[in-house]
């Protein structure tokens, strides 16, 4: 037989499609030729192939060898094609038994001496191989990380030679077997903030319904600290959530951390960061820091100093939940459900407002520095909550803040009235949706149309005042919006206006 055919997976956005490996050896001068749409990584396998089949004590065929990845149209790329080629090429040689290989998918990049080294993605594959009935080969490596795809078949290999021995019923790849989690995440604790209650507040009112937040007051008083107890606040991730952050962090990187299954992401990007890495991008297209942020936090400290480009960027991921990235060879679609919390200054120097009278910024520097932001971004802001320096008496005060896990007690409760009710959190509720679930009694709608006349809110703006009303009645456990739920969102939209 001179022809083996096995399968592996490719990498799409977060999909990873099915990828069938043709071996081909013919009479004729020696060569190796690879087809399919591979990139330089993959044409770069036919040397790290042949060295591992040597290293490895076979004999390297000195025939005409056509690899074909089908099917055709699809770029090929990364170097986890390398085991089922040298699989294939041994298998159409006659080395190793054929027999098994269609019962099976492979991927792993090769060493020169055959030992089969982590790829990224793994995680995503998995999932799709699970789907096909197919038992999983792939490196040592990327085992724990595959098993979290409970139903997978994961035969974790560590060179060439033992993935060889298992084809030939010689010495068998047990199935790895999920070791099950030990600890739960750890998060800082809310109980370290002092004072600022009535930002703690608009953490828990984020927290519960899924809000983005904007914190703005002089530097330190705290809106760091406060942003990274967010994740800490939200609800228990589920399996699916978890699953889905996992998959996209392993697309990132080969060296995904068991220890951060089940954990919020918290993405803290720097300003200097440009949109490729802020969206994600490249030739291959890979998350950005949004998608690694999927199903946690985002947090954009400084946002006056970030490329105004690179926040414009943010506004239609902020909508829709996800990014596309469309390339000349190729389009990806990234999930990007995350929560932005941003953090700034007043001012330039970043005392404007404070008690110290310490700002010398003229009027023409502070409306440049918040010019720097868009007013469609800032109206895709939930919360804007100002962030004050802390008095005396409360930074020096011995009594501890309320902790975390009281304030998750209660946002996971308000998450469980808006999942029984409509099946997501409140902060993706459609038009229609808010027009059945968001209803305020008449003192509400009052004050409403109060609100909308005086502060010249958009219709979007109006819709995510109901939404944030919403969320606050379901923190008070009760399904009618009353007025003091409307007026508490209200003044989340007013705090945009900082003193000067």
């Amino acid at each position: 037989m001179s022809l083996a055919v096995l399968y592996s997976r490719a990498l799409a956005g977060l999909d990873a499609p099915l990828v069938t490996v043709e071996v081909h050896l013919a009479n004729g001068l020696p060569s190796f030729t690879i087809v399919g749409l591979p990139d330089t990584e993959v044409k770069e396998a036919r040397d790290r192939v042949r060295a591992a089949i040597l290293n490895c004590r076979f004999e390297f065929p000195a025939r005409r060898i056509t690899v074909n990845l089908a099917p055709a149209d699809l770029p090929k790329e990364s170097g986890r094609f390398d085991l089922p080629i040298a699989l294939g090429i041994l298998a159409a040689s006659r080395q190793i038994p054929a027999d098994a290989l269609g019962a099976h998918e492979f991927a792993g990049e090769l060493s020169l001496s055959g030992e089969v080294r982590a790829i990224r993605g793994a995680l995503a594959m998995t999932h799709r191989a699970a789907r096909s009935g197919r038992a999983f080969v792939l490196p040592t490596a990327n085992a724990a990380e595959a098993a979290l795809v409970g139903d997978a078949g994961i035969l974790p290999a560590p060179t060439l030679l033992a993935v060889c021995a298992h084809l030939a019923g010689e010495v068998s790849i047990e199935r790895f077997a999920r070791a099950p989690a030990t600890a739960s995440a750890a998060y800082p604790d809310l109980a370290d903030v002092k004072g600022q209650a009535h930002a703690k507040r608009a953490l828990e009112v984020a927290a519960a319904g899924a809000h983005s937040l904007l914190l703005a007051g002089p530097p330190g008083t705290g809106k760091s600290m406060l942003a990274s107890r967010l994740p800490g606040l939200l609800p228990p991730m589920t399996d699916e959530e978890a699953l889905e952050s996992a998959a996209v962090r392993s697309l990132a990187s080969t060296n995904f951390e068991l220890e951060q299954w089940r954990e919020r992401p918290f993405r803290s990007p720097h300003h200097s960061a440009s949109s490729l890495a802020l969206v994600g991008g490249g030739g291959n297209p890979r998350p950005g820091e949004i998608s690694l942020a999927h199903r946690g936090v985002l947090f954009l400290d400084e946002l006056p100093e970030f490329n105004r480009r690179v926040l414009e960027a943010l506004r239609q991921p902020l909508e829709s939940g996800r990014v596309t990235i469309s390339r000349a060879l190729r389009k990806s679609d990234f999930p990007a459900r995350f929560q932005l919390v941003a953090a700034m200054n007043p001012c330039p120097c970043g005392y404007l407002g404070h008690p110290g009278g310490r700002c010398r910024c003229t009027p023409d520097q502070v409306a440049r520095y918040r010019a720097k932001l868009s007013g469609p971004l800032l109206d895709r802001i939930d919360l804007h909550v100002e962030v004050p320096a802390v008095p005396q008496a409360e930074l020096l005060a011995l009594a501890p803040g309320e902790p975390s896990a009281a304030v998750r007690e209660r946002v996971s409760a308000a998450r469980a009235r808006q999942l029984a009710r409509q099946g997501k959190p409140n902060v993706e509720l459609g038009t229609k949706e808010v027009d059945r679930h968001c209803r305020p009694d008449p003192a509400g709608e009052t004050l409403l149309k109060q609100a909308i006349s005086r502060l010249g809110l958009s219709a979007r703006a109006y819709h995510r005042v109901l939404k944030l009303a919403r969320t606050i009645a379901d923190l008070a456990g009760t399904e009618a919006i009353a007025a003091t739920h409307v007026a508490e969102a209200i003044g989340y939209r007013r705090r945009l206006e900082l003193p000067g």
